[in-house]
């Protein structure tokens, strides 16, 4: 695995079932975009999805389907590290390990613990204890660089402060790993103008079939302008759609709409058309790769060997800094 950078990138996304455009536009394009520039490590955070998914089928098809998602739309074996969380146990080890140095009230800070609370949701201790796992993903690999959205920043943050204090206690081990922050993961609009996803049921799924996006792309939700009333592309939530699919029809659209020359049935059409041509290749790609499920579980395989020997040189010196070995 030659790369041209020696700074290491890690990032994952939680296996929950189909992504949409919006988790690519959000972090999976990126994923690939940056592949050239960094060692990347990109995993399946499978025991984060423990938190949630607790159905023995769904968990094993979600990974693998993820795994193969992030393969069709570009990611290189050849060029990134992608594994499954849990072919590194040594992470779990090392959350526990960063427990015994975190205090709760530090961790009621999390902003996922907060948001459930407030929905008077009964959380489980592991949504509670998420930042300490997430920290021991980031750390336990070195990572220097974590794309995250300005709203995961927090988990970053979290991160540097839990390897700020294990250094102080024991010893400099831990690098302090610094945020990427991703302009376009800003808001994703879904089909109701809300932020896209799955838990709205608001989303485009990003492997849709055909007849699929045009359903989808015929319920977004529009005021009640008429065809020949012009329009505000900014406040529209179509036209906020064809920012990421319509690049080349943009200056027309928005003459279009400023000019009262569009109906909202019209850019449904022309926005339908342009994720369909942006999804086929990517929904073929897939569809081949799908054909060789023993191909993509070789690919977790070698990536699972080569970050699980990574976490045990970095494990068996946090054993012997604590006194658990040696």
């Amino acid at each position: 695995m030659n790369m041209i950078h020696n700074k290491i990138l890690l990032s994952g996304i939680k296996p929950t079932g189909r992504p949409h455009i919006g988790n690519y536009f959000g972090a999976m394009k990126q994923f690939v975009d940056l592949q050239h520039d960094y060692d990347n490590y990109i995993f399946i955070p499978n025991y984060h999805a423990l938190t949630t998914v607790h159905d023995r089928e769904l968990m094993s098809s979600y990974s693998l389907d993820l795994a193969i998602d992030l393969l069709a739309i570009g990611l290189d074996p050849k060029k990134v590290t992608l594994f499954k969380q849990s072919d590194v146990p040594e992470v779990t080890e090392l959350a526990w390990i960063f427990n015994c140095l975190t205090t709760m009230p530090y961790l009621m800070r999390a902003h996922a613990f907060k948001d459930a609370e407030a929905k008077d949701k009964d959380i489980n201790v592991g949504v509670f204890d998420y930042p300490i796992l997430m920290a021991a993903d980031i750390l336990i690999q070195d990572a220097d660089l974590v794309p995250v959205g300005q709203d995961q920043k927090q988990h970053v943050e979290f991160a540097r402060d839990i390897a700020l204090k294990f250094n102080r206690t024991f010893g400099e081990i831990f690098k302090l790993p610094e945020a990427y922050i991703l302009d376009t993961t800003s808001n994703i609009p879904g089909l109701d103008g809300q932020k896209m996803s799955k838990s709205y049921n608001n989303h485009i799924p990003l492997f849709a079939e055909d007849d699929e996006i045009k359903n989808l792309v015929a319920k977004i939700v529009t005021d009640s302008q008429t065809p020949t009333e012009p329009k505000n592309p900014e406040t529209d939530n179509i036209f906020a759609l064809h920012k990421l699919f319509s690049l080349n029809d943009l200056p027309d659209l928005t003459k279009r709409y400023q000019t009262g020359q569009i109906s909202y049935k019209e850019s449904k059409d022309i926005l339908a058309q342009n994720i369909i041509n942006f999804i086929t290749p990517l929904r073929e790609k897939r569809k081949l790769i799908a054909q060789d499920l023993d191909a993509v579980k070789a690919i977790l395989k070698t990536g699972g060997v080569r970050a699980r020997t990574k976490a045990q040189t970095k494990m068996a010196e946090v054993r012997k800094l604590t006194g658990l070995h040696g």
